[in-house]
């Protein structure tokens, strides 16, 4: 069995293959957001992007810049990693412009619906490997949970895109493929999920995860420089590359 770990698997998701009704997509939006407060997803994005992100605007007000900054996050979802950075901004008085990029025409919609009360918000709807904006459009791209459904090549891509538009880092929250995680999901974890798409792709996804040199060698791949990835709790990698 942990052949199975050796290397990244290809087989498709439900998600990625769309062999589900309305109905399960809408309950695995919901249950999606309950596993990503479980698991970690917003406390990755707190330890390693915004610090990082506070320490740049920090460094240019300094200079006399004003504190503001954009961020468009590649296959938003439900736009809940972006209600964090806008909370977050918020309370330590940053002008933040946060744009969500879905394919799915629903998903797009629902982060509008879902931010309401959040004006620094919009949602358009895209293709990552076709990003619909300008070359250095944003401060900071990034992704969560996005990059593991796609081949390697098409990782690459995806990164070649969003540095394309980033003016200064790109971040990527994803899956550490780990045995440890794979068996606590498919074990303990099906106790408390009952969504078919979040019980039978979440653990496919730990096994189209990556380890660490994996995802930085899909970096450097991709162009980009100074590469680092840091692991968090419980087993996402945080990749952060700059132009």
């Amino acid at each position: 069995m942990l052949e199975n770990f050796r290397q990244r698997s290809e087989e498709l998701e439900h998600l990625d293959l769309g062999d589900y009704t309305p109905e399960e997509y809408e309950g695995c939006m919901v249950e999606l957001r309950r596993v990503n407060r479980w698991l970690g997803d917003a406390r990755a994005l707190a330890r390693s992007v915004l610090p990082e992100i506070e320490s740049d605007v920090s460094a240019e007000a300094g200079a006399g810049v004003a504190r503001e900054f954009s961020l468009l996050d590649v296959g938003a979802g439900s736009g809940e990693l972006l209600r964090e950075v806008a909370r977050w901004a918020r309370g330590r008085k940053m002008k933040a412009r946060l744009v969500g990029l879905e394919l799915n025409g629903r998903s797009a919609s629902g982060i509008v619906e879902e931010s309401r009360g959040f004006d620094e918000i919009v949602a358009v709807r895209g293709d990552a490997m076709r990003l619909p904006f300008d070359a250095r459009s944003f401060d900071y791209v990034m992704c969560s949970l996005f990059a593991h459904h796609f081949r390697d090549a098409g990782v690459v891509s995806v990164l070649r895109e969003m540095s394309r538009v980033a003016r200064r880092r790109v971040y990527v929250i994803d899956l550490h493929r780990h045995p440890v995680a794979y068996y606590f999901y498919t074990t303990v974890g099906r106790l408390f999920l009952h969504n078919r798409l979040i019980r039978e792709d979440g653990a496919l996804s730990i096994l189209r995860g990556f380890v660490p040199r994996e995802l930085r060698r899909l970096a450097e791949g991709a162009g980009l420089t100074r590469t680092k990835v840091e692991r968090r709790f419980p087993y996402r990698l945080v990749l952060s590359g700059s132009k």
